[in-house]
């Protein structure tokens, strides 16, 4: 969200003015106060902040995804069992990849009736 040089201007502001946040968010207008204690942090262990905000893996392989999208579709595609059965993921991402795979199944039938 931030750029390296802005994070870098906050926390040497940070440290200029004796660890006040509020003085410091103050005078740049950016960031909260959790962000910027964040960036202290991490710049006094490494020295420095890392230049491009890290990427986060993802939670789930690709082989543990299709392997729920499949057990899904061969037990009469019931999300709850799907879930019960297998352990993971939880509603709505499970939901996501079943639409993502199934994409005629984001009709929603009620009663019979197709809305």
């Amino acid at each position: 969200m931030y750029s390296y040089t802005d994070r870098i201007r906050a926390v040497e502001l940070y440290l200029k003015l004796g660890k006040r946040l509020m003085a410091t968010i103050r005078q740049l207008g950016y960031p909260t106060k959790n962000a910027l204690r964040g960036w202290h942090r991490e710049y006094e262990q490494r020295l420095d902040l890392p230049v491009g905000c890290a990427v986060p893996s993802p939670r789930f392989t690709q082989a543990q995804k299709e392997a729920a999208v499949e057990h899904y579709r061969t037990h009469d595609r019931c999300i709850s069992a799907t879930m019960r059965a297998l352990g993971y993921p939880g509603r709505a991402t499970l939901t996501a990849w079943v639409r993502e795979a199934f994409p005629e199944t984001r009709k929603l039938q009620l009663a019979g009736l197709v809305v």
